[in-house]
């Protein structure tokens, strides 16, 4: 695989979406009305938020509910540009919205969770929209967790000559998940940003969260690990929303949300962090150290066991010794989770360097 065109990617510059720090883009979930846009606009932009997003088709996951008003819902996001000067953003789920929203003045279109998961559809609407040099695209994770598939969604769309593409973060479907709508997975937007790190990565507290009381916490979480700015659905009564309602908030609860968020200051010098930073280094390197001589006694007990022709899993040794180490690691203090995640990847990997032993006897036989 080559070099990614997505190295070259420019970040997304305050003055292009919103002035405010972190960049925000809030809205209503859908565009409902012209007066419930209209009202929504005035007080975002009066809260210094420059970028207005709206759903203007809305396909449900079942048919017969309410699925946007569609193209008619344009005309009010154009008088919300021509009235307050915010930009507007839209999703586009196909190439034929994709060419809509250009013709209509759309500043910003994203494209949604069950789009990027298909290349073709992708692919189609990076072919409706290629060389239009000013319209931003936002590309949000596919539903799935596969950076491969979200990765290649921004390509597809750089290499249609668009020059401003970003990423948004709303989290993954999981089934049966009680405290998210859709499961963060942290890890792989920071995975992201580690290898794009020009790439705009905004977040969706409101998807992910699936709850209004979540918002604050996740975009606070957000924030903390380097994101760029946030994606968040707002409207002037949510419980009464067409789509969405519990997982929408005031503007007036966004801006105290706001209010609430703390900056912090990335990639400051410190000498107290450089100190620990190098005994972390420290610790890494004895840890590295002892892994490998674990490994050497492993592969020690391949060879017995390839002597005595005993099996290589030794299936009551592993569950006692993943029991006895988990309760040491509680009583330090160290979450339960996160150790046995460590003691099961060393343990698959002890089994592979046994196996290995055993094989290369059996060759020499």
């Amino acid at each position: 695989m080559g070099e990614s065109i997505l190295q070259d990617i420019k970040p997304l510059h305050h003055s292009e979406l919103t002035p405010a720090s972190p960049m925000v883009v809030a809205g209503p979930c859908s565009a409902e009305s012209e007066e419930q846009v209209i009202d929504t606009a005035t007080q975002l932009k009066a809260m210094g938020i420059n970028i207005f997003r709206a759903g203007v088709w809305k396909p449900r996951t079942k048919p017969g509910g309410f699925e946007g008003m569609g193209d008619v819902a344009l005309q009010w996001l154009e008088r919300v540009k021509e009235e307050t000067g915010m930009k507007i953003a839209v999703e586009v789920a196909n190439a034929t919205h994709a060419s809509i929203v250009l013709q209509a003045g759309v500043d910003v279109m994203w494209i949604g969770t069950r789009t990027t998961v298909n290349p073709f559809t992708v692919q189609e609407i990076a072919r409706a929209i290629e060389g239009s040099s000013q319209v931003t695209v936002l590309v949000k994770n596919p539903i799935n967790p596969d950076i491969e598939l979200w990765i290649g969604a921004m390509e597809r769309i750089c290499k249609a000559g668009i020059t401003r593409v970003g990423a948004i973060h709303r989290g993954f479907s999981t089934y049966n998940n009680n405290i998210y709508r859709n499961s963060p997975q942290w890890e792989i937007p920071i995975e992201l940003h580690r290898r794009f790190p020009n790439l705009t990565l905004l977040c969706d507290p409101s998807h992910m969260g699936g709850k209004r009381e979540l918002i604050a916490p996740l975009s606070q979480q957000a924030l903390d690990m380097g994101f760029n700015g946030l994606f968040v659905e707002t409207h002037p009564a949510p419980e009464t929303a067409m789509s969405d309602s519990a997982q929408q908030i005031t503007p007036a609860q966004l801006q105290q949300v706001l209010k609430s968020l703390v900056i912090r200051h990335h990639g400051l010098d410190n000498e107290n962090l450089d100190i620990l930073r190098r005994q972390i280094d420290s610790c890494d390197n004895e840890l590295l150290e002892i892994l490998n001589k674990r490994m050497q006694l492993c592969r020690q007990i391949g060879g017995i066991k390839k002597e005595k022709k005993m099996q290589v899993v030794q299936t009551q040794r592993y569950d006692d010794v993943l029991k006895t180490r988990i309760s040491q690691a509680c009583q330090l203090g160290l979450s339960q989770e996160f150790i046995k995640k460590i003691l099961m990847t060393i343990h698959e990997e002890s089994v592979r360097q046994q196996i290995k032993i055993v094989n290369d006897n059996d060759a020499e036989h």
